[in-house]
């Protein structure tokens, strides 16, 4: 294929692409198929010769569209919002043609400039505390990750970090105070380090990679298992499961805290619990290091409230992250910024701008209050890596876990110039909108009840005077339908229904098909 051909083919994919979105409707939301499907429409054997575009294109059908769950399908209510834009559609294939790895500055100064300049854009639109600009005088920072799960793991990696060098300076001014404990050090695991931290005065002024090894197996300074292996993290019952999956990542203890139903009538977690916890754990002998605050749980996106936890966390010395990638894209709009309260007071924060956004996957900033200092955690400075700018220009790979990323900003630049913020405020308060008509329909003649009150474009509800077990049935019978598709949950072992608005195309119309199709099947389970 030459640049000629691209053109031509290129128009072609563009209109399957168009066409594909116009015929939207006349699709199920979910495809009938089940696991191997597709050993039937694909060959064993690669080809050996070229095949022509148009018999490719032919195949898109069976191998691509009809088997595919369509996330912006008006009907499809399941997990979360992903809605977005054709100018975001836009922007990845311009990345793509570009192809450049953006690892440092050097290796692509466009990607990390216009990452800076758009994530400062987002701080301004969401009412973000300043001090996260990448143009702030301070030292804070912002970064698109590739999801809310990798920007977790950075999150806990970066508490570790800062706790060990806490930890060992408490422990090298104690030692300074009592001589006598200095000749038993080197009898004992972590006392070796310690012993070897006075002994080479690594915490001087003048060190910034201190190193205390003295075989050929190396200890990371940074993140040494023996520092924190009584470390312990704490996140509410009702926070992600990735929140649980960094931790074992980590290799760090947690406590997952049981939510309460209390503020806006959803679940959270209770400041409370959080004060106990701690307590009960440095009495056990653990070492707290970091609150995980969720904003926008997946279950029935309840809010943890960041204004009354900081406080205890201050007190306490505990590293918070905000982990808001369901809920903070709905901080565009000046009337959910209440889901933001206190977060000026938090360490790192995360949101997701491709689920409520508008954004296509994938787009999820995160920001630091204190980025130059975290960054120093993942510095590896390779010779191959180093430029002559690298002293005054940010070099992305030093705060997320992979080496290269994306042109991801492209995205952000597109969608918020051509389309604009307040055609993404519309999609939001139009998402809140159809939720809260659906959860007055549904309902009506109370064969339905809601579970929590109606939340950013989410409705809970459940068959009332029924078991789970009836809810279940219920479910598993209208996703096997597919005529719409929804998921459920269960918070403190009651089973119920979710609808999240969120597709662009989703209308009120839409939410009273869906009613009529829920009631139907409903009727024909529990005839009596």
């Amino acid at each position: 294929m030459d640049a000629e051909q691209l053109r031509s083919e290129g128009c072609k994919v563009i209109d399957i692409v168009a066409d594909y979105w116009e015929s939207m409707r006349k699709r199920r939301p979910l495809p009938d198929v089940k696991p191997g499907f597709m050993n039937q429409l694909v060959s064993a054997a690669p080809p050996t010769a070229p095949e022509d575009w148009k018999t490719i294109y032919e195949d898109l059908e069976k191998v691509v569209f009809n088997p595919a769950t369509h996330w912006n399908h008006p009907h499809f209510f399941a997990y979360f919002p992903a809605g977005l834009t054709y100018h975001s559609i836009m922007a990845d294939i311009l990345s793509s043609g570009l192809s450049s790895v953006g690892f440092s500055w050097m290796a692509c100064p466009a990607i990390t400039e216009l990452e800076k300049a758009m994530l400062d854009w987002v701080v301004e639109l969401m009412g973000l505390p300043e001090h996260f600009k990448n143009s702030h005088p301070g030292p804070g920072c912002g970064i698109i990750q590739s999801s809310g799960s990798d920007s977790i793991l950075i999150a806990i990696l970066t508490a570790r970090a800062a706790k060990v060098i806490r930890f060992l300076n408490s422990k090298v001014e104690e030692i300074k105070s009592s001589p006598s404990i200095f000749q038993w050090l080197p009898n004992f695991s972590l006392g070796k380090s310690l012993y070897n931290i006075l002994n080479h005065n690594v915490f001087n002024s003048n060190t910034d990679r201190p190193s205390y090894d003295s075989t050929d197996v190396i200890t990371p300074f940074y993140h040494d298992p023996r520092v924190f292996q009584n470390f312990v993290m704490y996140f509410c019952d009702q926070g992600h499961s990735s929140i649980e999956k960094g931790a074992w990542l980590a290799g760090v203890r947690y406590r997952k805290l049981k939510a309460i139903k209390g503020y806006l009538g959803n679940y959270g977690l209770d400041p409370d619990a959080l004060r106990k916890a701690v307590q009960e754990d440095r009495d056990r002998g653990y070492i707290p290091f970091m609150l995980i605050v969720t904003v926008g749980t997946t279950s029935s996106c309840g809010i943890d409230e960041i204004e009354r936890l900081t406080p205890i966390c201050k007190a306490e010395g505990l590293y918070v992250h905000v982990d808001s990638a369901y809920a903070g894209s709905y901080a565009l709009c000046e009337e959910n910024r209440y889901l933001l309260n206190g977060v000026e007071n938090v360490d790192s924060y995360n949101t997701n701008l491709h689920k409520a956004g508008m954004i296509n996957f994938d787009c999820s900033p995160m920001w630091f209050k204190n980025g130059t200092y975290a960054s120093r955690y993942y510095n590896v400075d390779a010779i191959h890596l180093a430029h002559e700018y690298q002293s005054t220009g940010t070099d992305y790979r030093h705060l997320e876990i992979p080496l290269g990323r994306r042109f991801r900003s492209l995205k952000l630049w597109f969608t918020l110039r051509n389309w604009g913020a307040d055609k993404i405020k519309d999609y939001l308060r139009g998402t809140m909108d159809i939720a809260i008509f659906f959860s007055k329909i549904i309902v009506e003649d109370q064969k339905f009840e809601l579970f929590v009150p109606p939340i950013l474009g989410l409705c809970c509800f459940r068959l009332r005077n029924h078991s789970n077990s009836d809810n279940e049935r219920l479910c598993t019978a209208i996703n096997r339908d597919r005529r719409i598709h929804i998921v459920p949950s269960t918070i403190h072992s009651i089973f119920f229904l979710r609808f999240a608005v969120g597709s662009p195309m989703t209308t009120k119309e839409d939410a009273v098909h869906a009613k009529k199709i829920i009631f139907e099947i409903a009727n024909n389970l529990f005839k009596k």
